[in-house]
């Protein structure tokens, strides 16, 4: 952990939390003097109308928001290209991403990209490149509760001609604002509570052991787990738990501000070519990799692992770290069984093109940079071995 005095903390200039928040969206737009709003969304929220209760809102204020809804799942980096044509023909003000993690990703690398010179690849600015630069300032309303994107500088984009998610980091990427909103979960489908609720949780436990933890990313991480852990199972089998939902959105932000400020893992390092390669939704992607990642770094970071697993409620304040590190263990295999996380194999990739892929998911995992931060560092050969620990019968 971090324990330098000196600490550079980012986080959105304002956030608005709560119920029915969204309701305030065309007064946020006023206060900071914007009036071109050009929403990012993707092609369900339009198809569905979900988007108006963004659009709603605006309107009432007096703006005429143009929509962007051809946002795809892990947004690549033609979906960013052609979104940027789109905000360069027109005169805009403002992005606003919202729904889940990828169309706020998509407003995020929009404005990086459109910074930059014409021609500009957005591959030009994955890490270790800081990514500071926005043409845009960038508004975020998470509809799913998971990603934390709406409170982070990171924005993950896939590189179609490599098959490789980027990671792009840098304050370009840090939404001006959010709303945060848990009556736009209402209607999440019970998979998607499930996957963007482990991502969650694993945001906060990365966050907690990361070699950048420090002071207070360790307080956003610390009560992101005491919220998400007693409430994930009863919002994943009871949609209509309000009081759970709210738990889970306000945990899912708290999370996001605890790994900006710190920095993800192993964990996600490894998520993201699965993500790539098998088209894995990126919170199942993590889910399936938590138990292995976890017990392969548990004993290099005891007293951390520990201290999450008392936050997350499946230990007690009086055990000692190395049972409390073992009811961690117990609770992650558990919570991946009654969320009906499948193993890679039970998802349906085949053995053999998961095993001819693993020295290149091995690298790409490597070059992300997020497994340098992990309490154990692995090598290429540790990585591949935990993909094969993972992929299951």
């Amino acid at each position: 952990m971090t324990t330098s005095a000196s600490l550079a903390i980012v986080a959105p200039r304002q956030m608005i939390i709560g119920g029915g928040s969204l309701s305030r969206l065309g007064d946020l737009l006023k206060q900071f003097g914007f009036s071109r709003p050009l929403v990012v969304t993707d092609p369900w929220m339009q198809s569905s109308g979900t988007v108006e209760k963004c659009l709603a809102p605006l309107r009432a204020a007096g703006f005429a928001p143009v929509v962007f809804h051809e946002t795809v799942p892990d947004p690549t980096d033609t979906v960013i290209a052609a979104g940027v044509a789109v905000l360069q023909a027109g005169d805009f003000d403002v992005l606003i991403g919202f729904g889940g993690g990828s169309p706020m990703d998509t407003a995020k690398a929009m404005a990086i990209l459109a910074a930059a010179p014409a021609g500009t690849p957005m591959s030009a600015f994955k890490v270790p490149v800081a990514a500071d630069k926005a043409a845009l300032p960038v508004i975020c309303i998470p509809t799913t509760a998971g990603t934390g994107s709406e409170a982070t500088r990171f924005t993950v984009i896939t590189d179609v001609a490599r098959d490789e998610k980027m990671l792009i980091a840098g304050l370009g990427a840090l939404p001006l604002a959010a709303i945060v909103d848990h009556d736009l979960t209402r209607t999440v489908p019970a998979r998607t509570k499930a996957d963007t609720g482990i991502d969650s949780l694993t945001h906060a436990l990365e966050a907690y052991v990361s070699k950048r933890a420090n002071p207070v990313s360790d307080m956003y991480a610390e009560r992101a787990m005491r919220l998400i852990g007693p409430h994930l199972r009863r919002v994943y089998k009871d949609p209509a738990d309000d009081a759970a939902r709210e738990a889970m959105m306000l945990g899912a932000t708290l999370a996001g501000l605890a790994f900006s400020n710190a920095s993800v893992a192993l964990i996600h390092g490894m998520s993201r070519p699965i993500g790539a390669h098998f088209h894995v939704p990126h919170g199942l992607s993590n889910a399936m990799l938590l138990p292995a990642v976890t017990g392969f770094g548990l004993n290099h970071a005891l007293p951390r692992y520990a201290e999450a697993a008392r936050c997350i409620g499946c230990a007690a304040p009086s055990d000692a770290d190395q049972v409390a590190g073992a009811k961690l263990m117990e609770e992650l295999r558990a919570l991946n069984h009654e969320l009906e996380v499948p193993s890679p194999a039970a998802y349906g990739i085949a053995q053999a093109k998961w095993n001819a892929l693993l020295p290149v998911m091995a690298e790409q995992a490597l070059a992300s940079g997020s497994p340098g931060n992990n309490p154990r560092v692995p090598d290429a050969a540790q990585i591949m071995e935990l993909y094969v620990e993972a992929f299951g019968a």
